[in-house]
């Protein structure tokens, strides 16, 4: 018989401190993500700094593809909800860009400024304000606390209107923490001050999907057991409350380079989005 136990939670939780020159990260996704945005600023295919609500953080960026987009992908970062904006990860853009597909990428209020709850509330405003740019299905991708972010986009009480919540035709949720309670054990929860009543409210794990959610839960080979855990949970639970749902694990992919065939219009990753 094997038995799991969980010792050191600030350990199960942290990733660049575990992957061999994890010190790399998130500077390493910087001159790419410029690189990208300069490219399609030049060609006129990006609108940086939408604003889609009152705080300093309500922007989004928007790339466009050549000619009339086919539809509309939001990709939402990570950072555990209290690192990081939209200028980091530009680059990922590309794979949909270049299949057809505008993309929309917001920045929002962290932690402690706020909560999860606002955090969720105002991802759902920059859902919303992309929709109206662009015409067509909807796409929702995020990693690490955006992975949760779009998952909870289609939780049965999700912030998102009626007529844009017919819209999303799939989300995917890369390396997502489904499940908030384990952060209440972990040194993190100091800026987040998450509560039991939040993990219940705000965990996607522990609501409903929205009729005809169809969801891929993805994780890298080679991330930490609790991400493991995270993303089988979700695909899991909600294949039993009526969701489409699938769950995949790519082989030789840590937490930070699992997001990378986003930038490839070719890689499973972005096929699996948009198809």
């Amino acid at each position: 018989m094997l038995e799991h136990h969980i010792a050191d939670w600030d350990n199960a939780y942290t990733n660049g401190a575990n992957i061999a020159g994890g010190d790399r990260w998130p500077a390493a996704w910087v001159e790419p993500a410029q690189a990208f945005r300069d490219a399609l600023s030049a060609a006129g295919r990006a609108k940086l700094d939408i604003a889609y609500g009152d705080n300093a953080r309500n922007r989004l960026d928007l790339f466009l593809p050549e000619g009339a987009p086919k539809g509309l992908v939001v990709f939402v970062h990570g950072g555990y909800w209290m690192a990081l904006d939209k200028s980091f990860w530009s680059h990922l853009a590309r794979g949909a860009v270049d299949s057809g597909y505008a993309v929309a990428m917001p920045s929002y209020t962290l932690c402690p400024e706020v909560r999860i709850g606002d955090i969720v509330r105002e991802v759902g405003a920059a859902i919303g304000k992309a929709a109206g740019l662009v015409e067509g299905p909807i796409m929702l991708t995020g990693h690490s606390a955006g992975g949760h972010l779009v998952s909870r986009m289609i939780s049965a009480n999700t912030p998102l209107a009626p007529d844009v919540q017919s819209r999303v035709r799939h989300v995917v949720s890369i390396s997502g923490v489904h499940d908030l309670r384990p952060l209440l054990r972990t040194g993190m929860n100091k800026t987040l001050h998450i509560d039991e009543a939040e993990a219940s409210a705000e965990s996607p794990a522990l609501l409903r999907p929205m009729d005809n959610a169809r969801i891929t839960c993805w994780v890298g080979g080679g991330e930490r057991a609790e991400f493991l855990r995270q993303n089988a949970l979700l695909a899991n639970i909600w294949t039993g409350l009526g969701a489409a749902t699938n769950a995949v694990i790519e082989p030789d992919r840590h937490h930070f380079s699992v997001i990378d065939g986003l930038a490839d219009p070719h890689h499973a990753l972005t096929r699996t989005l948009l198809g």
